[in-house]
């Protein structure tokens, strides 16, 4: 499948706004490589995919799994760059992880895309808005987990990297605790797990209970299953460790 086909398939409100602008600039380095002879693939070729949109009309806007591809790569790109330089275990993060979601061919294209992106400036609260009012909140809240994803791929989340995300949680919309709770899970406490379920340390039996239904429901992977099975990947570790610190909590308090 050719870059120019993929970009075609690919991407829907996405392709408009300031993600559009950005998208535009990108791309115009691309079609240079190309023309150049050096717009070989990166990382092999895959198969093709299939276009994904949501199920219902009255679920929300079209958003389509190319259109989250892209804002992925364009808040992934504001990440990388928050400590002031691109570590390439990062890097590496991004392009591993695209080519688990998407398959080798349409990793690649994503790559090609994102180096573009990556060299500009971009505003944090243009972008986030423009996902803000496209983007159902699920889909949001698994923005949010690939963005700590790639922070901690390093390591460490650095205070200038989470600053950065929690200043793109409140443009797109995630509450302070949706934000804590996702946060909880890229760091080690003993108080994690209250956090992760969004409880204070303290709470009774019933409260834990409840709170993990609730997380449950909130992150289970088919809230996001109008992205494509792609995404649902992702949605399946978050939802993994909400079961992980409920487990916990039981063991520890022995209900």
């Amino acid at each position: 499948m050719s870059f120019s086909k993929w970009i075609g398939g690919a991407l829907g409100w996405s392709f408009g706004g300031p993600i559009g602008a950005i998208i535009g600039v990108a791309l115009g380095s691309v079609i240079d490589s190309m023309t150049n002879g050096n717009g070989d693939t990166l990382l092999g070729e895959g198969k093709r995919r299939k276009r994904t949109t949501y199920r219902s009309r009255s679920q929300g806007p079209q958003t389509q799994s190319g259109d989250f591809e892209v804002s992925l790569l364009v808040l992934a790109s504001i990440v990388i760059k928050a400590d002031g330089k691109q570590d390439q275990r990062e890097l590496d993060y991004v392009r591993q992880q695209f080519s688990n979601m998407y398959g080798k061919e349409r990793a690649n294209h994503a790559f090609q895309l994102f180096k573009g992106i990556s060299k500009q400036k971009i505003s944090k609260r243009q972008v986030c808005l423009q996902i803000k009012q496209m983007m159902d909140h699920p889909s949001r809240l698994q923005l949010i987990h690939f963005l700590f994803g790639i922070a901690k791929a390093d390591g460490i989340v650095t205070q200038d990297e989470e600053r950065q995300i929690q200043i793109m949680a409140g443009y797109l919309g995630i509450n302070a605790r949706d934000y804590e709770s996702i946060k909880a899970m890229f760091y080690n406490s003993s108080d994690n797990a209250y956090t992760v379920l969004e409880l204070e340390k303290g709470a009774t039996v019933d409260e834990i209970k409840k709170a993990y239904r609730k997380m449950a429901k909130k992150y289970h992977p088919d809230r996001v299953i109008h992205l494509g099975k792609e995404h649902q990947k992702g949605a399946v570790e978050k939802f993994r460790q909400v079961q992980e610190a409920y487990e916990h909590l039981q063991k520890e308090l022995r209900f």
